[in-house]
């Protein structure tokens, strides 16, 4: 053999071992991810839909357990996606040569990309709707009980769903581009298809984003305020130990003593509102152990980095606004070949970048605390150790929803300069000047909206309790005065 062929076969191999490299840190990075969305759901899940007398009962909601793992996983490889890539585009930066992290490269960062795309699709179109179907599956009429009879009955519905989603789609592509070529693109199933269809799940997730962000923002100094302990000045912890006690004993007696009053009474609720109230008692014994520090000190401090985390966005979208009417190279768009190391996508360098993973990660907790307080979604919330298989298959997709668009959702207010790679930069509408602008006009002005609603009637609160306002008899202003007449009777 010659030498060229030599080099040839040395390239091939060479090749060979980076993609099985790069199959390998995929693997890893998901088995990790897969382990930890299993022990979350474990936390939730209601034990005994998992412990029935009814082997079959059992093994569906066990299958269908795994499906919601592997949805929930690849929701939060979605979520880590960006940041990874950031930080990623930043160490190679600072160090383009060193040995031990040349495993980190753009092909890489791309593979991983294209995974979480895959593994997306598959979820939302496949995964969640055959979990859901076989967990209300009963096997056809006439047909052997048992799990396989169930299995060709989800399969049955599977199948008529999807040709019903792809003629939906096929019309609704046909309206909007009437015309030829796109009509018969969509006979491509996997080329056109799904990404046409995952394009259209991933704007009602934008959407989605648009309207939770805003309201978990808003939400997230009252999540915070319950979490942490607040100083004396704004809370008076040895009050709401004497009512909680107080409400226990009255509770205990009306438990102990249930015939002493004439109307009939839902023991299993007063055992639980006293069960609650005993959680409550405890959560306040520990609040009113903390330190003079954690008061004084803890509360402000999440407070401000708080305003500081939603003024930074808001003032960051408001300069991408600017933007798009300056310099058309504002607009999201795709990137088919991952550079990385070459150029930070951040003006302040690698201290801009870290600001970017924070934001981005903010803004998701945000979204969730939105979602989560929503009326329109509160009844998904999840309950410990209480929570039904079908309400973790609905969190499941929501949260996937949420997460896939969230690489979408940062790029086009502006929070990073790093370009969407592969399918995810494929959108469509990513390239309308007009859906664009009007998606950052309106989340500053629902961030700001909300933020000076709350934060304005929050203060007025804080302070009314602070000195002391609320015990007064006041009147209430919903309620109309006594007349005169009234008042002379």
């Amino acid at each position: 053999m010659e030498a060229a062929d030599y080099e040839v076969l040395s390239v091939r191999e060479q090749l060979f071992h980076e993609r099985v490299r790069e199959c390998i840190i995929s693997t890893l990075l998901f088995a990790a991810l897969y382990i930890l969305c299993h022990i979350f759901l474990t936390r939730f899940k209601k034990p005994a839909e998992f412990t029935t007398v009814d082997d079959e009962d059992a093994t569906v909601n066990k299958i269908a357990l795994e499906l919601c793992t592997f949805t929930l996983a690849v929701a939060l490889g979605a979520v880590l996606l960006l940041p990874f890539s950031i930080i990623s585009n930043e160490v190679l930066l600072s160090l383009p040569r060193n040995y031990y992290i040349q495993w980190l490269n753009g092909s890489l960062i791309h593979g991983l990309w294209n995974l979480v795309f895959l593994f997306s699709n598959l979820s939302l179109i496949f995964l969640m709707p055959f979990a859901y179907f076989f967990t209300e599956s009963e096997g056809f009429a006439g047909s052997r009980k048992g799990v396989l009879g169930r299995v060709y009955e989800t399969v049955v519905m599977l199948m008529l769903l999807t040709l019903l989603v792809l003629g939906m789609v096929w019309v609704a592509s046909a309206i909007v581009d009437n015309n030829k070529a796109s009509r018969e693109s969509l006979y491509d199933f996997w080329e056109y298809y799904l990404p046409y269809l995952y394009s259209c799940i991933s704007f009602l997730g934008v959407l989605l984003l648009l309207v939770c962000t805003p309201l978990g923002l808003a939400r997230m100094f009252s999540v915070t305020g319950k979490l942490l302990v607040k100083p004396r000045l704004l809370e008076d912890l040895e009050e709401q130990l004497y009512c909680s006690a107080f409400e226990e004993a009255a509770l205990t007696r009306r438990i102990c003593n249930p015939t002493s009053c004439w109307l009939p009474l839902d023991m299993e609720l007063l055992h639980r509102q006293v069960l609650a109230l005993q959680t409550q008692r405890v959560l306040l014994e520990k609040r009113r152990k903390a330190s003079a520090w954690q008061r004084n000190l803890g509360y402000p401090l999440a407070m401000l980095c708080l305003l500081v985390l939603t003024g930074l966005s808001v003032l960051i979208v408001a300069i991408h606004i600017l933007e798009l009417l300056i310099d058309e190279a504002a607009m999201p768009r795709g990137m088919q070949g991952a550079s990385l190391g070459q150029v930070s996508f951040s003006k302040l360098g690698s201290f801009g970048a870290v600001i970017q993973v924070v934001l981005i990660f903010y803004l998701m907790v945000s979204s969730v605390v939105g979602f989560y307080s929503s009326p329109l979604f509160r009844s998904l919330r999840p309950r410990w150790h209480d929570t039904a298989m079908t309400q973790i298959i609905g969190n499941c997709v929501c949260l996937l929803v949420l997460s896939s668009a969230l690489p979408v959702f940062s790029r086009t207010l502006g929070l990073t300069r790093f370009d969407l790679l592969g399918d995810f930069g494929r959108f469509n509408w990513l390239g309308n000047f007009y859906i664009v602008f009007l998606y950052n006009a309106a989340f500053a002005g629902l961030t700001t909206l909300c933020l000076v609603k709350t934060f304005t009637a929050a203060v007025r609160a804080e302070l009314i309790r602070a000195f002391g306002l609320d015990r007064l008899p006041l009147p209430v202003s919903g309620f109309p005065r006594a007349s005169r007449k009234t008042q002379h009777q």
